[in-house]
C-alpha cells in the first residue's frame, strides 16, 4: 500500500475509534444539549416545530401524489398520441408494400429505403424508424433505418422482437436513449413501438419507431420544481403563522410566569402588563393582578398584626419585669424565713420561689423570642474552641444527670475544634439539648459527640429513652409544645428552649436537626460553619438514625450500631434544612 493510502487508512481508524473526532463531537453534543434544553423550556418552539413537522409530512405526501399524478398523466397522454401516430405509420408502410410490384433484390432494397424516407417525411413525432427482416426470410437485404449511426440492436431488445412477431398489433417498450444519440446530448427516456408489415415478394418485416419523452420529462421536472418552491413557501408561511399565533399566547403567559416567580420571591408590588381588553389573555392578566393585590393587602395586614403581636409580647415582658422584681424581693424575704414558718407555709414559700424562677426564665425566653421575631438578634462572635463550650454545658448538667441516674458521656477530638461562634448562644443550644436528653433518657445513657472537618463543626446529643413518633418529629421545634404534657419535669422548662435553639442555630447560618424512633431514643445534631460566609453542604457527623425520611420508623433489626465518630457512617437521614418546628 502506498504511504498516502496508509495514512488515509490510519486516519480512518482513528476517526472510528473516536480519539481525533472527540474535539468535533464535543461541540456537537453541546449543541444537541442546547437544542434539547430549548425544546423543553419553550412551548413556542415545540408548537412551531410540531406544526412544521406536520406541514412537512402533509406537503411531502401531497407533493409525491401530485408528482406521480402529473407523471402518469403526461405519460398516458403521450402514449395515446404515439399509438395513434404509430397506427397511421404502419398503415402507410403496409399500403406502400401492398402497392409495390418489386420482385428483385434491388427493387426490394430500394423499396425499403423509400418506405423509411417516406415515414421520416410524414410529419410524425417519431425520432427514428427501423425496418428489419423477420427471422427465417433468408433474403440478402440490408435493414434500413432513418439514422445510419443508430442501429436497431442498440434499442430493440430480443424480448420486444419476440413480442412484435407474436402479435398482429402494436407492442411498446420503454428504453433509455443513449446521450450520443439523443438530441440534447444527455441520456433521455423514450418509447419503441413495434409492429409487423408484409411485402408479398419478400415476406414479413419488423417496423420499429422510436419516440423521445424528453419534453414530457422536462415538463415533469418543471412541475416538481414548482411544487418544491411552493412547498418551501407554504412551510415558511406555516412557521411564521404558527410563531405569530403562539407568540400572542405564550408572551402573556410568560409574563404571568415571571410575575408569579417575582411574587414568590417577595416582590408583592409586581403586576402583569396588558390587562386592558376583553380577550382571555387580558382576563388572565386582570385576574392575576387582582390576586396579587389581594395577596399584598393580606400580607400587609398579617405583617401589621404580627408586628403588633411582637410589640405586645415585648411590652408585656418588659412591663412584667417591675412587678416580678417586687414579688421576687418579697418572695426571697419569705423564702429566707421559711425555717420559722409552719410546714404548710414553708412549703408554699418553696413553691413560690420555684415558680418565680420559672416565671423569670419564661420572661427571659419571651424577650429573646421577640428579638428573633423583630430581627433584632445579633451575634457576639468569638473564635472559640467548641470543646470548651461543650465541657461547660456537661459540667452544668452533671448534677441533673446524677439526680436522674443517667450516665452522661462525652466523645471529643483530641485537637482544638475552633469556630466563629457566639459562645452564649451555642452554650444555650447545647444546654437545652443535653437537659432535654437527660429528662427523656429514662435512666439510660446520654452521649454527646463532637466532630469537625474543614468547613463545619458538629455536636450530636443522643439519648436512648422514650424517643419520638413521626408526628412528634414534625412538631418538636414548635413553641410551647411538649411531647407529653403529663410528664413530670424537674427543671421547670418553659417550652421555648428548642424553638430558641433553632433560631440561635439559624443565626449562626447553621442547622439543627432531629431524629427519633419511639422507644429507641432521639438524636439532635447541631452543625455550625467554622467561618462566616461558609455555606453548609453536609455535616462532619451522621445523625443517628436508620431512616432517610426524617426519623421515620423502621424495624429495630435494621438500625445500625456503630460508633458515630470512628465507625462507618450509619444509614442516617441526609443533611436536611433545619426543621421549622418545636420543643419536646
Amino acid at each position: 500500500m502506498p504511504p498516502a493510502e496508509v495514512r488515509a487508512a490510519d486516519a480512518g481508524r482513528r476517526t472510528r475509534s473516536g480519539a481525533p473526532a472527540s474535539g468535533g463531537q464535543r461541540p456537537l453534543a453541546a449543541g444537541v444539549r442546547a437544542l434539547v434544553r430549548r425544546w423543553r423550556s419553550s412551548m413556542q418552539v415545540r408548537v412551531v416545530a410540531s406544526a412544521l413537522a406536520l406541514g412537512v409530512i402533509v406537503v411531502a405526501v401531497l407533493g409525491v401524489y401530485l408528482s406521480y399524478s402529473v407523471r402518469d398523466g403526461l405519460f398516458e397522454q403521450r402514449v395515446d398520441q404515439i399509438e395513434a401516430e404509430n397506427v397511421a405509420l404502419v398503415e402507410e408502410a403496409q399500403s406502400r408494400f401492398s402497392a409495390s410490384t418489386a420482385t428483385t433484390i434491388g427493387e426490394q432494397q430500394s423499396l425499403l429505403g423509400d418506405v423509411i424516407l417516406g415515414l421520416s417525411a410524414a410529419g410524425s413525432s417519431a425520432q427514428d424508424y427501423f425496418l428489419r427482416q423477420a427471422p427465417g426470410q433468408g433474403l440478402p437485404l440490408v435493414d434500413p433505418s432513418s439514422r445510419q449511426d443508430l442501429s436497431v440492436d442498440d434499442l430493440v431488445s430480443d424480448e420486444l422482437r419476440e413480442a412484435t412477431l407474436a402479435t398482429d398489433g402494436h407492442v411498446m417498450q420503454s428504453v433509455l436513449i443513449p446521450a450520443e444519440y439523443s438530441g440534447t446530448g444527455q441520456a433521455e427516456p423514450g418509447l419503441v413501438f413495434g409492429a409487423t408489415v408484409e411485402l408479398a415478394s419478400a415476406g414479413v418485416f419488423e417496423l420499429y419507431a422510436l419516440y423521445s419523452l424528453a419534453s414530457q420529462e422536462e415538463t415533469l421536472r418543471f412541475v416538481q420544481r414548482t411544487l418544491a418552491v411552493g412547498a418551501v413557501v407554504i412551510l415558511a408561511m406555516i412557521g411564521l403563522l404558527t410563531w405569530t399565533v403562539t407568540r400572542q399566547t405564550v408572551v402573556p403567559v410568560r409574563r404571568a410566569a415571571t410575575a408569579a416567580a417575582r411574587l414568590g420571591e417577595g416582590h408583592l408590588d409586581v403586576r402583569v402588563p396588558g390587562s386592558k381588553g376583553q380577550d382571555e389573555m387580558a382576563t388572565l392578566a386582570r385576574t392575576f393582578n387582582e390576586m396579587a393585590a389581594s395577596l399584598e393587602d393580606q400580607i400587609a395586614r398579617m405583617e401589621e398584626l404580627s408586628a403588633s403581636q411582637r410589640r405586645f409580647v415585648s411590652d408585656v415582658s418588659h412591663e412584667l419585669r417591675t412587678p416580678l422584681t417586687t414579688v421576687r424581693m418579697a418572695g426571697e424575704v419569705i423564702y429566707g424565713a421559711r425555717d420559722d414558718l409552719e410546714p404548710a407555709a414553708r412549703r408554699s414559700a418553696e413553691l413560690l420561689q420555684n415558680q418565680l424562677d420559672r416565671f423569670e426564665d419564661l420572661l427571659t425566653d419571651l424577650l429573646e423570642i421577640s428579638r428573633f421575631d423583630a430581627g433584632a438578634a445579633v451575634l457576639d462572635v468569638e473564635h472559640r474552641d467548641v470543646r470548651d463550650v461543650v465541657t461547660a454545658v456537661v459540667d452544668t448538667a452533671g448534677p441533673l444527670a446524677e439526680r436522674k441516674d443517667v450516665f452522661l458521656s462525652v466523645d471529643m477530638p483530641g485537637e482544638a475544634v475552633r469556630a466563629d461562634i457566639d459562645p452564649r448562644r451555642v452554650e444555650r443550644i447545647l444546654r437545652n439539648l443535653v437537659v432535654n436528653a437527660i429528662e427523656h433518657a429514662e435512666g439510660k445513657p446520654v452521649e454527646v459527640t463532637v466532630g469537625a472537618d474543614d468547613e463545619a463543626v458538629a455536636v450530636v446529643v443522643r439519648d436512648h429513652g422514650v424517643g419520638l413518633t413521626p408526628d412528634e418529629l414534625n412538631r418538636v421545634f414548635d413553641r410551647f409544645w411538649r411531647a407529653d404534657p403529663a410528664r413530670a419535669r424537674t427543671t421547670g422548662g418553659t417550652g421555648l428552649g428548642l424553638a430558641i435553639s433553632l433560631e440561635d442555630a439559624r443565626l449562626h447560618a447553621g442547622t439543627l436537626q432531629v431524629w427519633g424512633v419511639r422507644g429507641q431514643g432521639a438524636s439532635f445534631r447541631l452543625t455550625l460553619p467554622r467561618r462566616a460566609g461558609i455555606r453548609l453542604t453536609g455535616s462532619p457527623l451522621p445523625i443517628e438514625g436508620p431512616s432517610r425520611q426524617h426519623g421515620r420508623h423502621v424495624p429495630t433489626g435494621q438500625i445500625p450500631v456503630v460508633n458515630p465518630v470512628t465507625g462507618p457512617t450509619p444509614t442516617a437521614i441526609p443533611d436536611l434544612p433545619p426543621a421549622e418546628e418545636d420543643a419536646r
